[in-house]
């Protein structure tokens, strides 16, 4: 798997894309944050409990407000391998879907530790991170995924049958990934979902939401965003649920105001392909960020899946400052987000600047070690 031949950063490019990673990461994390204490409830539920018109601030869940859950857990954990991959470039070790497993392994170990265990400096930085020891209902497909260091691939996945969106809800980062072509791009995070979720529903929108997140980063519309996407899939066996279901998407833009009902239409029963199109519909139709985050929650599916996959997009369309700032004044992990947004901004930026063949920063590797 290779790359193409990097841009030229200028100061002004540098700043744009930095917006952009830390708008995607903390818009999965805002959204998940926002959609999490819904996740269980119906559209009937939700608004029993908040109010007849549904959930539009954060409310209290996991005993605070803007906890996050498993979506942003393991989008952390996806950045995090995406960095070590690069790093270990230079040792000739280049296979990504290789580090983003063992990435996702240090996650499963803060869902069965206590805390972390400071003997393995191998561990790198975010995983001694205390607060990402905590289970925020990972799903079984996650769990059991994650259970042994036997790596799922597209041609022997683990759980074959599995269509849930856990596996798109973690696939943002991929599509930060710039310089690389929109095909490699897909191909990883088609590899990458089939560790967990082995259904070709489930990788198939995993790699359709990369390369969207892909083309906004580069500055595309959403809507061109998803015809490069729907350009990539066809070439792919099983593409067709995951194509009708963003030409969907874009369709029901054109059906009249937004309503919960059309996000339930689109989010079906609640796997990948669905929740990809409600979550691009809600993106396409929000007036603000705000509002595109609410309608994707309050629905009843799985709402923070929902909300994560919804605030993705929208970070990296927009760029950080066009979050809500009170939502982000309280959301869980904050300066862990930030600090891990900027590591990769600088990562795939000034990478050669940080490490190379001839030598390393030492700091960088205690960071990021190349084992």
């Amino acid at each position: 798997m290779g790359v193409t031949t990097g841009a030229v950063w200028g100061r002004a490019e540098q700043q744009d894309y930095r917006s952009r990673v830390r708008g995607t990461l903390l818009g999965v994390a805002v959204g998940d944050a926002l959609g999490g204490p819904a996740d269980a409830l119906t559209l009937d539920g939700i608004r029993a409990a908040y109010g007849g018109e549904g959930l539009l601030d954060l409310a209290p869940g996991y005993g605070r407000r803007g906890s996050v859950t498993h979506h942003t857990q393991l989008t952390l954990f996806t950045v995090d391998g995406l960095i070590r991959a690069q790093v270990r470039r230079d040792t000739g070790a280049w296979h990504p879907p290789t580090d983003l497993h063992r990435a996702y392994l240090r996650w499963a170990a803060t869902q069965r530790d206590w805390g972390p265990d400071e003997r393995r400096a191998e561990d790198g930085w975010l995983a001694r991170e205390e607060w990402l020891y905590t289970r925020r209902d990972p799903t079984r497909a996650l769990l059991t995924g994650f259970g042994d260091r036997t790596m799922g691939t597209p041609e022997s996945p683990k759980n074959p049958d599995e269509k849930g969106p856990e596996a798109v809800a973690r696939s943002a980062p991929f599509g930060l990934l710039v310089g690389w072509e929109p095909q490699l791009v897909v191909q990883l995070a088609v590899e990458c979902a089939a560790q967990t979720h082995g259904h070709p529903v489930a990788c198939l929108s995993a790699g359709a939401y990369a390369v969207i997140v892909h083309a906004l980063a580069r500055g595309d519309s959403l809507d061109g965003a998803v015809q490069r996407a729907l350009a990539l899939l066809t070439a792919r066996p099983g593409h067709q649920p995951v194509c009708d279901a963003l030409q969907h998407a874009l369709g029901a833009v054109r059906q009249g105001i937004p309503s919960p009902a059309r996000v339930e239409e689109l989010a079906g029963d609640g796997t990948a392909d669905g929740l990809l199109a409600a979550s691009v519909y809600c993106a396409l139709v929000g007036e603000d960020v705000r509002h595109g985050l609410c309608l994707a929650v309050n629905q009843s599916g799985p709402s923070a899946a929902a909300g994560a996959l919804t605030g993705g997009l929208l970070g990296a369309l927009h760029g950080e400052t066009a979050l809500p700032p009170a939502w982000l004044a309280e959301l869980e992990g904050r300066p862990t987000l930030l600090e891990l947004a900027d590591d990769f901004a600088m990562e795939m930026t000034q990478g050669p600047a940080l490490h190379g063949p001839a030598g390393a920063s030492p700091g960088w590797l205690a960071r990021y070690p190349r084992v």
